[in-house]
């Protein structure tokens, strides 16, 4: 069903309205908001984020260096809550100019640096560590190609078809229709891939599996959007609910996902996190 009232205009007024969830926070421009800095902790890194599937990558890739006794990368993580805009703060803006969640302060060395994308945290992570990233050139390749398609589909999983089937305030045939049958063939890419290797990226855990877990994953789960599992007849790829149950199981991953979570129940949030021993009384369990 399409809207037969609108035409766009010749020039697009950057007044518009948009509507919806999220019109209080969208403008079409970039910078500092408001005047506020940021909380600092004593850890080697800084995280800032939410546990949405981009948040859930980076604090899922700590929570694994940890878990292989890597203490270096310790890191304090603090909650923006960007349905209240907090990404437009001066103090994030400062270390991510694209306003968006996660965004990664190293402060592990002799200068500090800021490392803002899911995905180039993730390979700066690895890199430092030395872990989830193969070092053989064909390996490494194939790694970064999963890790980067995930970048390239996540906008059409999470600003399209979960935008227009749950977020938006009107419901419209032509972009829920375009964007379900993306994401089935998202799944479709992963299932056929899958279906030859245990992971992503061959035999071996890596940041390509970081990377997709948390989009994926939820789906599986029936735990995004509404109900798109349903909707979108997830469980046919059956390839995929086997890859996203056995990382599910990862000590790393469980606690990963707690981190910066404000909803749902309370054993399983995690506002801010300094150390493991916020962990003690959490529900760890990611069953499905």
């Amino acid at each position: 069903m399409s809207d037969p009232t609108y035409i766009p205009p010749t020039i697009w007024d950057a007044d518009t309205v948009s509507g919806g969830r999220f019109a209080g926070i969208n403008r079409p421009t970039a910078g500092a908001r408001e005047q506020k800095e940021l909380p600092r902790g004593n850890n080697p890194f800084q995280l800032y984020s939410l546990a949405t599937p981009n948040g859930v990558k980076v604090t899922v890739m700590l929570e694994e260096l940890l878990e292989l006794g890597h203490s270096g990368a310790e890191y304090d993580a603090f909650t923006v809550n960007i349905s209240d805009g907090q990404q437009f703060t001066s103090g994030f803006v400062d270390i991510n100019p694209n306003s968006k969640i996660p965004a990664l302060v190293d402060a592990s060395g002799e200068r500090e640096f800021r490392v803002f994308e899911s995905g180039a945290i993730l390979v700066h992570l690895a890199e430092k560590f030395g872990a989830f990233l193969p070092s053989d050139p064909a390996r490494r390749a194939e790694v970064l190609s999963w890790v980067f398609w995930q970048v390239g589909t996540g906008p059409f999983i999470g600003g399209g078809f979960g935008h227009f089937y749950a977020y938006a305030p009107e419901k419209y045939e032509y972009p829920i229709n375009r964007y379900a049958m993306e994401a089935k063939r998202i799944f479709d890419v992963a299932d056929k891939r899958l279906a030859e290797t245990r992971f992503l990226a061959g035999d071996e855990y890596t940041i390509a599996d970081i990377a997709n877990f948390p989009w994926l994953a939820p789906f599986v789960a029936g735990t995004i959007y509404n109900e798109a599992k349903t909707f979108l007849s997830i469980d046919q790829y059956t390839n995929v609910a086997r890859w996203a149950r056995e990382i599910a199981q990862r000590p790393g991953v469980r606690r990963g996902r707690l981190v910066n979570k404000v909803w749902g129940d309370e054993d399983q949030q995690l506002a801010a996190r300094h150390s493991a021993a916020d962990f003690d009384g959490k529900n760890l369990d990611f069953t499905f």
